[in-house]
């Protein structure tokens, strides 16, 4: 075995549980926040995430420049500072962003890269092998896939997936936001029982675990990441019971954080949680009035804004 696939696969070992998709913070006028985002990376930690992700979908990479985005990636690898693993996305609509990214993710040390299915110009399954082949060509990193169809208008199929894995040694595992339960199935097993799958549905986290999953990033940990995190750790100790029963208490709070297009119920729950000023770019903005009225009432049921002016 080359040096290269003994990284892959010690990679592969650590990437594990709730793996937080971070959102990415802004000012009052629209510029990068990142001294908040140091502060949410350690945040994250120190409740126990297994893992920090940046620049996913929950991170609105698609308001943020390149440059940005690498300014986010840097920040956000610097907080973390090797305690967990580091798994930004890189991917993008067009193909040279996404090598360029993935390769800034190599060289910064990220211990991997998540690069999304191609958006808006629906790829057909050809062209999707192509495009993921020549990226896990073109770099020395591990990658893991991200599906989620409802924001790509296409899904990469488990065969399609199935031939990565086995032309690509780096290509060692897919976030899964697709809510055909049959669909994540027979991802396992074209691709095998060890290779890496992470839920990106929310009311998919637990259910996933019981199939042979190894994990998930759920928007949901931006708000309650020691709760999310428990999930996981439960179901790994063997309290299937106890796994099982967090999966409904976290239930409420899943469901308002998806009213309205994520992250921007997320970003309004860490504003009424004193976390961030919840500023979306546009086209994205903050839900609507009886939207946030519907979070902050499930946020006070969870105890959350006790929590806020405790502090205050």
């Amino acid at each position: 075995m080359k040096l290269s696939e003994i990284h892959f696969e010690e990679t592969k070992q650590r990437l594990k549980g709730s793996i937080a998709p971070v959102i990415t913070p802004f000012t009052e006028d629209d510029s990068l926040d990142l001294e908040t985002l140091r502060e949410l990376v350690n945040w994250h930690i120190d409740s126990g995430s297994h893992g920090i992700s940046v620049t996913g979908t929950t991170g609105e990479p698609s308001s943020l420049t390149l440059e940005e985005r690498e300014q986010v990636m840097e920040t956000a690898i610097s907080a973390v500072a090797g305690r967990v693993p580091f798994v930004p996305g890189t991917g993008s609509t067009n193909h040279l962003e996404t090598l360029h990214l993935t390769k800034a993710a190599q060289e910064m040390g990220a211990d991997a890269a998540m690069v999304i299915v191609p958006y808006y110009n629906k790829p057909s399954q050809h062209a999707l092998f192509k495009h993921f082949k020549a990226v896990a060509q073109a770099v020395d990193i591990p990658l893991i896939v991200y599906n989620i169809p409802g924001r790509t208008g296409v899904n990469l199929e488990a065969k399609t997936l199935a031939r990565l894995n086995e032309d690509c040694p780096n290509i060692i595992g897919v976030k899964e936001s697709n809510k055909d339960f049959e669909h994540v199935n027979r991802v396992l097993l074209n691709c095998g029982r060890d290779f890496l799958l992470f839920s990106g549905i929310e009311l998919l986290c637990y259910p996933m675990l019981a199939i042979g999953g190894k994990g998930y990033i759920s928007a949901t940990a931006n708000v309650l990441p020691g709760k999310v995190a428990e999930v996981y750790n439960a179901w790994e100790a063997g309290n299937v019971e106890e796994a099982m029963q967090l999966h409904y208490e976290l239930m409420p709070l899943n469901d308002v954080l998806f009213r309205d297009t994520n992250p921007a119920p997320v970003k309004a729950a860490l504003g009424m949680m004193g976390k961030i000023k919840p500023r979306l770019r546009l086209p994205m903005d903050v839900p609507a009035k009886s939207i946030q009225e519907e979070i902050r009432t499930v946020l006070n049921s969870y105890g959350l804004l006790n929590q806020v002016r405790s502090e205050s």
